[in-house]
């Protein structure tokens, strides 16, 4: 047993140090460039029933890029995330309604201009809230990174509101509508758009602030062909009219035209209906979460039972090599660990990793230090007289270990890796910060096109619900069977 846990360990350190190197290198030679948009920013940006992404933006670089002859693929991404990962070199260029700022032309270089916009402010429709000087005390939802959150920021001494971040529109729309916050602070064609389809805002205003320009972008310096690329076939759209048809088709037409949400729709927002009509959309978020739940729960559990063994290891050495890992692990949020791997190391090291990778990566440092916390505390449970009888029958420490420790330590432990499974298939879900579509994202990306939250996070619910118990259920036979 411990030479397959030392080979495990050559295997995850391999693939934890190496893997991100054999994608940098299989990237560079690449001529395909990785463009990143938001993933719940309509109308430039949303999904589509059948999963593809659309809008104004997502139309526009599609167009260009057919025009001028370069291959790409898009990313959708929370806004913040992409923008970061531009600047790490995870990704080459963004186009999410990213406005021109001074601030971000020392990091950017910006396009052409390509959509003239400016910020509204926008209330419950229920909200008896009419001007900026009643949101006093009250708290404003913002998302993070946006000039509108900018504009927000500015005037909040003027007004005295707190504020809420978000990453994502569609959450921090809800925030008001349920009214956890008074009000937000939104590009004005996204908000209208919104509206629109059925959110349940108002612009208690006509008056547009901060206006300003959207630009499509890449990081300083870096990518001057893909920007001369973008802006070349910009002109060549702008002068042909393509570009007045892409706009006018998102917002210049009725709601009916392109919305996902027409009259047909409303009267089939019951969850049913709603499972039915969206249910390629949630079958790929389930798989993607058992791939990432599976594959993390096996490297996570080898790594675990590593860091447990050296734990109870008889040099100080490992001892306090496994101490050191176990506390630093656990103490790292998970968030903050996936951001650190997947846009952090990239920026430091020059290197491109893979969402998925990152993900795996994450989960397997995270869960499996606390898992090499319990499998080193379920060796220490074992009486200590068994050691000690072990040792003076001739046997050495490894082979008490393996023939008499190890035996009873797993069948105290069965129950802790049986949480811990369910720990990682629900910790799954924050991945969907660093841009992998597993369940709980395919949840935002439908709520953003069908505003019907209660419905789709109570399918959302008892999907995980369900594939917990299904787990539990396996984790108990095979416990039955260790015990057996």
């Amino acid at each position: 047993m411990f030479k397959f846990l030392t080979r495990s360990f050559s295997f995850l350190l391999i693939f934890t140090l190496f893997v991100p190197f054999v994608f940098s290198a299989a990237d560079a030679k690449k001529t395909t460039y990785n463009i990143t948009t938001d993933v719940t920013y309509p109308p430039f940006e949303f999904q589509k029933e059948n999963g593809q992404y659309t809008g104004i933006d997502v139309e526009i670089i599609h167009t260009i890029a057919k025009r001028e002859g370069f291959a790409m693929n898009l990313k959708p991404i929370s806004f913040n995330s992409g923008a970061q990962m531009v600047l790490s070199g995870q990704m080459d260029a963004i186009i999410a309604g990213m406005s021109i700022t001074p601030e971000r032309q020392k990091v950017y270089d910006f396009s052409r201009p390509y959509y003239r916009t400016g910020v509204v402010w926008a209330v419950s429709s229920k909200s008896k809230i009419k001007n900026l000087s009643q949101l006093r005390g009250q708290t404003v939802a913002l998302k993070t990174g946006t000039a509108s959150a900018d504009y927000a920021k500015s005037i909040q001494k003027k007004y005295g509101f707190k504020v809420s971040y978000f990453n994502d529109s569609n959450t921090m729309y809800n925030d008001v509508v349920v009214g956890n916050s008074a009000a937000t602070f939104e590009d004005l064609p996204v908000m209208q758009y919104a509206i629109k389809n059925g959110l349940e805002l108002r612009i208690p205003s006509s008056k547009v602030a901060n206006a300003g320009w959207y630009g499509f972008a890449v990081k300083k310096g870096k990518n001057r062909a893909l920007l001369r690329a973008f802006n070349k076939g910009l002109v060549a759209i702008q002068k042909d009219g393509t570009y007045d048809r892409i706009v006018k088709k998102y917002l210049g037409q009725s709601q009916k035209h392109y919305s996902g949400n027409s009259a047909s729709d409303a009267k089939s927002s019951g969850i049913w209906s709603l499972l039915v009509s969206n249910w390629p959309g949630f079958l790929s978020g389930i798989i993607k979460t058992i791939q990432l739940t599976v594959v993390g729960i096996i490297l996570a559990s080898i790594w675990g039972v590593l860091l447990g063994v050296c734990g109870v290891a008889e040099l100080k050495i490992l001892r306090a090599f496994s101490k050191t890992v176990i506390y630093i692990f656990r103490g790292l949020p998970l968030l903050v660990l996936a951001f650190f791997i997947y846009i952090g190391l990239p920026h430091v090291l020059d290197i491109k990793i893979p969402a998925f990778i990152a993900g795996i990566i994450t989960l397997t440092l995270n869960e499996g230090a606390y898992t090499g916390a319990f499998v080193r505390g379920g060796f220490e449970a074992v009486d200590k007289g068994q050691m000690e009888a072990a040792r003076s029958n001739g046997l050495t420490y490894w082979q008490s270990m393996y023939h008499i420790v190890m035996p009873q330590g797993i069948r105290i432990m069965v129950p802790s890796f049986v949480n811990q499974f369910i720990i990682t298939l629900k910790d799954t879900s924050i991945l969907q910060a660093i841009g992998i579509v597993e369940l709980t994202q395919t949840g935002n990306l439908i709520v953003a096109r069908t505003q019907q939250g209660f419905q789709i996070w109570a399918i959302v619910a008892l999907m995980y619900l369900v594939m917990i118990t299904l787990l539990t259920w396996l984790s108990n036979w095979v416990q039955s069977k260790v015990k057996a």
